[in-house]
C-alpha cells in the first residue's frame, strides 16, 4: 500500500513512519525541512497547502498525525489551534474530495472530546463536553470526517486516543517528571495525585493504528485508543521514580490545570472486537522511556 503521513517528524508520526515503511510504501508530509528522506513533502508551517501531495500520488491510506497537541496552547492561543486541528483537517479531506476519494483517512483525535466523564469507563457514545479549546476543536475534525463520509463518501475513521506515551515524547506527564527532576530536589505537581489516565505505549498505538486500517468499516466511524485500565497519578508519579530515582520526593499542590479532565478509563470494546491486545504494560514502557531518556541526555 501507499500510505501519506502526515506529521511525519512528530512523536506519533515518526513511530508511524518507521513501522510500516517496513511492509509498505510510505511517504511523509511535515512543516519541517528534510532533503535526505525520499518520498518527503514540506508544507507552509503557516497556511499548509496539501494540493500538491494529493494531486501528485494516489494514496490508498492517509494517517494524520499533525496538529497541535496541548491543552495549555489552546487557551492560550485558541487561533492557532483551530487551524493546525480543525482547518487542516478540512483542506486534507477536500483533496481527497477532488484527487483521492478512495483513499482511507485516519484522524487522530482525542479522549479531550470528553471532558470530566459522566460515567466510567467512557464508551463511545459517552456524550461530549469538552473543557478546553483544543477539545472543542478535536470534537470538530471529528465532525468533519463525518460530513465528509455522509457528503462524498470518503472513507474516514477517528481515532479518540487517551494517554499516549513513549520514545520521542517531549510532553506531557512522564517528560514533565523529567525536567522537573532536573532542577529541584523537591518535585511539585498540579492536583491531588487522585487523579486517573489510561496510558497507552506508542508501539501499542501504531498497532492499533496499522489494526484500523485492516479492520475499520471508514464509515466515519470513531475508535477509543486505549487499554481500559485506569492508572492513578499518584501511581505513574510513584512507578516512573522508582525506576528513575528513588530518592526523589515529590508532592501534589492541590490545584487543577484548567483544561484538565480529573478521571479518565476508556471502554475499549470496539477496539477488543478488532483483535486488540496490548503487548506493552506501563512497567515496561516506562523503562523503554527512561532507556530514550538516558540516550538523549
Amino acid at each position: 500500500m501507499k500510505i501519506l503521513i502526515i506529521g511525519s517528524k512528530g512523536f506519533i508520526g515518526s513511530h508511524c513512519v518507521r513501522h510500516f515503511e517496513r511492509a509498505h510504501e510510505v511517504y511523509q508530509c511535515d512543516v519541517v525541512t528534510d532533503y535526505n528522506t525520499k518520498n518527503y513533502f514540506v508544507l507552509d508551517a503557516t497556511n499548509a497547502n496539501f494540493d500538491e501531495v494529493f494531486k501528485l500520488v494516489e494514496f490508498d491510506v492517509c494517517i494524520n498525525c499533525s496538529g497541535a497537541a496541548s491543552v495549555p496552547d489552546s487557551i492560550k492561543n485558541p487561533q492557532r489551534d483551530f487551524n493546525l486541528n480543525v482547518a487542516n483537517v478540512f483542506k486534507q479531506l477536500d483533496c481527497l474530495r477532488k484527487y483521492n476519494s478512495t483513499c482511507k483517512y485516519i484522524n487522530l483525535s482525542s479522549a479531550a472530546v470528553y471532558g470530566n466523564p459522566r460515567y466510567l469507563p467512557v464508551d463511545e457514545a459517552h456524550p461530549l463536553d469538552p473543557i478546553s479549546p483544543y477539545g472543542v476543536h478535536k470534537k470538530m475534525a471529528e465532525d468533519v470526517c463525518k460530513e465528509f463520509y455522509e457528503s462524498f463518501e470518503i472513507a474516514t475513521c477517528s481515532l479518540r486516543i487517551f494517554s499516549a506515551y513513549g520514545p520521542g515524547l517531549q510532553k506531557q506527564l512522564f517528560w514533565d517528571l523529567y525536567k522537573k527532576h532536573a532542577n529541584s530536589t523537591l518535585v511539585k505537581l498540579h492536583g491531588t495525585g487522585n487523579e486517573s489516565r489510561d496510558f497507552i505505549y506508542i508501539s501499542d498505538l501504531v498497532n492499533v493504528i496499522d489494526l484500523v486500517i485492516l479492520k475499520s468499516d471508514f464509515n466515519g466511524d470513531l475508535i477509543n485508543v486505549a487499554n481500559a485500565v485506569e492508572i492513578k497519578i499518584s501511581e505513574a508519579v510513584s512507578k516512573f521514580y522508582e525506576l528513575f530515582d528513588s530518592k526523589v520526593a515529590f508532592e501534589f499542590g492541590g490545584e487543577l490545570r484548567a483544561g484538565d479532565p480529573i478521571n479518565w478509563v476508556a471502554d475499549t470494546s470496539r477496539l477488543k472486537e478488532m483483535g486488540y491486545n496490548s503487548r506493552v504494560s506501563l512497567d515496561q514502557g516506562l523503562k523503554n522511556y527512561l532507556k530514550w531518556l538516558n540516550e538523549i541526555a
